[in-house]
């Protein structure tokens, strides 16, 4: 907090800049770096992100300075490229935290052994072969043909099997699938 009142005093006391004769970046870095970081700093609330704020932003105009000197009011633009790197920062933090919130979720080691019990039960109902197919292009993701060609038979059987075994599976009232 003594941070912000010792920078209160003149934060909007900004010399003229409209320039009739172009200036040297350094001259306009020392009329301009105080109050850039003063702008920073209010809006920020955080020192260090101010410093790298106007830092970065002073970087941007000296690497046009050639263009932005000659502008009528290159303090506008060194104020905008300022309040356009906050935002950017701003957002991508914001994405930054919605992707770690849905990473955070905990798993449930006991809910996962349940879910393996009913699958193990579920799939013992089934003959042989339907547990086969079924196991083959439901859980391991083959194709029809891929599966036929594992088990021997062909791919109209294993496409045969595998609505067998789901329709024993959804009249025995084991699917959680509508």
């Amino acid at each position: 907090m003594d941070d912000l009142a010792g920078l209160e005093a003149g934060w909007n006391d900004a010399s003229e800049m409209i320039v009739e004769q172009p200036v040297s970046f350094e001259e306009f870095f020392h009329l301009e770096r105080d109050r850039l970081f003063r702008v920073m700093f209010v809006i920020t609330r955080n020192r260090h992100e101010a410093e790298d704020l106007s830092q970065e932003a002073f970087a941007r105009v000296w690497e046009h300075w050639d263009s932005v000197g000659a502008m009528e009011n290159p303090t506008g633009y060194l104020h905008r490229t300022a309040m356009n790197l906050f935002r950017s920062r701003y957002r991508r933090a914001l994405l930054a935290t919605r992707r770690g919130i849905g990473i955070a979720t905990e798993v449930d080691a006991f809910e996962a052994i349940d879910d393996r019990q009913v699958a193990l039960q579920a799939l013992a109902s089934l003959a042989p072969r339907q547990r086969a197919a079924i196991v083959l292009t439901e859980v391991l993701q083959y194709t029809a043909e891929e599966a036929g060609s594992m088990l021997g038979i062909r791919a109209a059987t294993v496409r045969a099997l595998h609505f067998q075994a789901r329709s024993a599976l959804k009249s025995s009232g084991r699917t959680t699938d509508a």
